[in-house]
């Protein structure tokens, strides 16, 4: 996953909650314009704190896989 799909699924889920950037970004003390910018990946300086904040706020936590040298489902299903 790079940093532009990244921010993608970021923006996604914080959708499926309803959740607006400005509300998200009042409740993590955060400006909405640092999430609209990791959402939009105009940002790489956001750092791993509040990354990890973002994602915990979303229901969701940070997890580590083995990288495969074969495709997973998801990634031939959106290759199209």
């Amino acid at each position: 996953m790079d940093f532009k799909e990244f921010g993608k699924t970021i923006a996604i889920m914080r959708k499926e909650k309803k959740v607006s950037q400005g509300q998200m970004a009042q409740d993590l003390n955060i400006s909405r314009a640092t999430i609209s910018a990791l959402e939009n990946a105009r940002t790489a300086d956001i750092g791993i704190r509040k990354i990890l904040q973002i994602i915990d706020y979303l229901g969701y936590e940070l997890d580590f896989k083995e990288k495969s040298a074969f495709p997973t489902f998801e990634e031939l299903r959106d290759e199209k």
